[in-house]
């Protein structure tokens, strides 16, 4: 009775085909943090996936190739890598404090079930980049949620759904504001049409000798001083960077002074450690960078710190004191507090590096590395007279953070379902006399449905939908999809895949003749991860098996063939699938699908028509690895210009869970 009643309040609501569409549909969430336990919810209670299996449950796939014809199961299938933290609990609602340690995914899937036990879910605790997720498992799906907090795992989710065709509903919070964007191969824009903020860096020079700010304390601890004692050395950070404003002689001697740190890392264990730390960072370098009176002409030089004369005026058991007040993460330590939570912290690393952790990383969760990071930034910005902060501050200026809230959360996944629920409906019974092209250079704003022949609006009618906490007057605003870049280097391209017989001895020459016969090549660069394997001057790899080189492009990474030729056409990326041992003389090599038509890449085509190149519109498209190697230096300098022009635009970056991301992959 109760399962009739749900059912009929959502048919009632969506209408009957769309209900049955929505119950036989397979979807993939990636992710279950806090959007993702959100829309779990959603999709469960919306009963997404909950047709039950048997000879007539499979609903008409509307795509192409080895998944279409193939059973697909109902259901909902959640892939998160992480587990469940403390600080998890207050917005990620599925979870519960005797959850904490386990899989978000498994958990999600535990809690989820209890509200819709029909809906078929599967939890995966799992990377997505692992190589078992390849094209052919996205193509199972009817749809796809990102609900992630990296900016190079959802490159790679955009990525894989363009390859498979598959539509993706991209999602992400900040605070009070969110937004959600429907992303379709050749219909809209992907992930990477806009370019993303890269990571922020600093002057090591700024860092080293020179904080102005409570930020440059805090990546100095975070990133130079915790590395060298209990990880890896400053030289593989990214928060710190040489850059030209940087003095080549400053430069070398904080090398040496790194150097000189090591020597002290090697006292680890002795009772005194901690003051051989606090002295070399706090004493002597202070002192040395005091010494260089040119660099304090227009600003305050900093003052050293003694350990011993600091310690003598605390009574109490350093260590013990520091215990205590590492609880207090709210307050404003002093600095005798600092010192004492210093000299506690190093113990308890020093600790568990001695206890067979040869490598510690800083998390922001981590308590142990982030009592140290927060002491030492404040003794630091105490040296040079910058303002003390709470620990509760610095774990947010040192992890990015922006208080996640758990409404923007919520209403951000609602938006997802909503975008879901006109895409399916957009989604033909049948692919008859439905227009298709080949790349998404060329396809109609609009699709013909085959039953009425009506023109349907793109995508049902999704948008990209912004929450916008700025405006108390409509916090929920819209755009309209935006049309695919043609130049952009991840949605130009045309996805096919590479079949390659799992007892294939198959050599890269073998493919580059495959290349010319079957899609017509001249002059073209074959590009994997590792760099370029073959161009019209490179041959020296043509007699090696391509297993040398399918084994890194195996399951999700791609072979990208660029055209050379004067008429150049849209790069061609390859996903390699292995396909059972050859029998019968079949082919051991293949391209699927059997015909592919490349269009010209844009710019070529608007010489074609006698276009007048000068608008950054239409400027070239940017050369891959490898591509473009005979291209002249005029061309080169204009498409360098045309490149800095169309650089300018700016995007802010959301995340889940409130992070504002600052990576590049």
């Amino acid at each position: 009775m109760q399962r009739r009643g749900r059912d009929s309040g959502i048919s009632q609501s969506l209408g009957k085909p769309l209900t049955k569409r929505v119950k036989e549909s397979r979807v993939l969430l990636v992710g279950a943090g806090g959007i993702g336990c959100e829309v779990l919810k959603n999709l469960v209670c919306c009963g997404f996936g909950s047709k039950q299996s048997g000879l007539d449950s499979a609903a008409p796939d509307v795509r192409s190739g080895p998944a279409a014809t193939a059973f697909r199961q109902p259901g909902i299938v959640v892939i998160d890598l992480d587990t469940i933290d403390l600080s998890n609990l207050n917005r990620q609602f599925l979870f519960r404090k005797q959850h904490i340690k386990k899989p978000k995914a498994f958990v999600a899937k535990e809690t989820a079930s209890q509200f819709n036990p029909s809906v078929n879910i599967e939890a995966h605790h799992a990377s997505i980049f692992d190589s078992k997720y390849n094209v052919n498992f996205f193509e199972g799906f009817d749809l796809v949620f990102n609900a992630l907090d990296n900016l190079a795992a959802r490159r790679h989710v955009n990525k894989m759904c363009l390859a498979a065709d598959v539509p993706l509903i991209e999602s992400g919070t900040t605070g009070f504001n969110g937004q959600v964007q429907a992303i379709k191969k050749g219909v809209t824009e992907c992930y990477d049409c806009n370019p993303k903020p890269v990571q922020k860096s600093f002057p090591i020079c700024t860092i080293r000798s020179t904080p102005s700010q409570p930020i440059h304390c805090i990546v100095w601890a975070k990133s130079y001083l915790f590395p060298e004692l209990f990880g890896t050395s400053e030289e593989d950070s990214t928060d710190v960077g040489v850059t030209e404003s940087d003095n080549a002689e400053e430069v070398a001697k904080l090398k040496v002074e790194a150097e000189a740190l090591k020597s002290v890392r090697r006292m680890m264990g002795k009772s005194e450690f901690a003051q051989e730390v606090f002295d070399k960072v706090f004493q002597d370098d202070i002192e040395r960078l005091k010494s260089m009176t040119e660099m304090w002409q227009s600003r305050t030089p900093p003052e050293s710190l003694r350990y011993e004369a600091l310690k003598a005026e605390m009574d109490a058991d350093i260590i013990k004191r520091g215990q205590a007040l590492a609880t207090q993460d709210q307050a404003t330590w002093s600095l005798h507090d600092n010192l004492a939570v210093f000299c506690y912290s190093l113990d308890t690393l020093s600790s568990r590096a001695q206890s067979g952790e040869p490598v510690i990383e800083f998390d922001k969760d981590d308590k142990d590395t982030l009592d140290f990071v927060a002491s030492a930034a404040n003794l630091r910005s105490h040296a040079f007279g910058i303002p003390l902060h709470s620990e509760w501050e610095i774990k947010q200026m040192a992890g990015n953070i922006i208080p996640a809230i758990a409404t923007s959360n919520a209403l951000t996944a609602s938006l997802c379902v909503m975008e879901a629920f006109k895409i399916m409906r957009s989604q033909p019974q049948e692919q008859n006399g439905l227009s298709k092209p080949t790349a998404n250079n060329n396809l109609p704003t609009t699709t013909q449905t085959a039953i009425s022949g009506k023109v349907e609006p793109t995508l049902g009618g999704a948008k990209m939908v912004f929450l916008n906490s700025r405006s108390t007057e409509r916090m929920i605003t819209t755009q309209g999809l935006v049309a695919p870049r043609p130049e952009c280097p991840v949605c130009s391209p045309v996805y096919a895949k590479l079949a390659v017989a799992a007892d294939s001895s198959a050599t890269l020459q073998e493919l580059v003749l495959l290349l010319q016969e079957k899609v017509g090549y001249d002059e073209f660069s074959i590009t994997t991860d590792a760099g370029v394997i073959y161009d019209p001057d490179l041959e020296d790899n043509l007699p090696k098996q391509l297993t040398e080189y399918a084994s890194a492009a195996h399951g999700n990474s791609f072979i990208t063939v660029t055209d050379e030729s004067d008429e150049a056409k849209v790069d061609l990326a390859l996903s390699l699938t292995v396909t059972p041992t050859t029998s019968g003389g079949a082919a051991t090599l293949d391209i699927i699908p059997q015909h592919i038509s490349l269009p010209l890449k844009p710019q070529k085509a608007a010489e074609a028509d006698g276009a007048v190149d000068g608008d950054a519109d239409s400027a070239p498209v940017p050369a891959s690895a490898g591509a473009k190697r005979k291209r002249d230096a005029e061309e080169e300098v204009e498409s360098a210009k045309k490149r800095a022009k169309a650089g300018k635009a700016e995007v802010q970056e959301i995340d889940d869970d409130g992070v504002i991301n600052l990576e590049d992959d």
